[in-house]
């Protein structure tokens, strides 16, 4: 457990050191990712950036436990 929050805290510090780099990708503005907006209303739906997350999650934490 002291492990996984260690490498999660300097997870965290990573993404916030790179995140004036981070913020320029077109995340949240990928094709598949869906905003509707009406007077007085936005949804905001974004699934591929979700999926593309979660691959990407998904690879780190294999290759962390091998």
């Amino acid at each position: 457990m002291q492990r996984a929050l260690f490498v999660l805290g300097i997870f965290i510090s990573l993404v916030g050191l790179a995140w004036p780099w981070i913020s320029k990708l077109p995340l949240g503005r990928l094709p598949g990712d869906i905003l509707i907006e009406r007077p007085g209303f936005r949804l905001f739906l974004p699934i591929t950036t979700m999926i593309l997350i979660s691959l990407l999650i998904s690879l780190i934490l294999m290759l962390f436990r091998k």
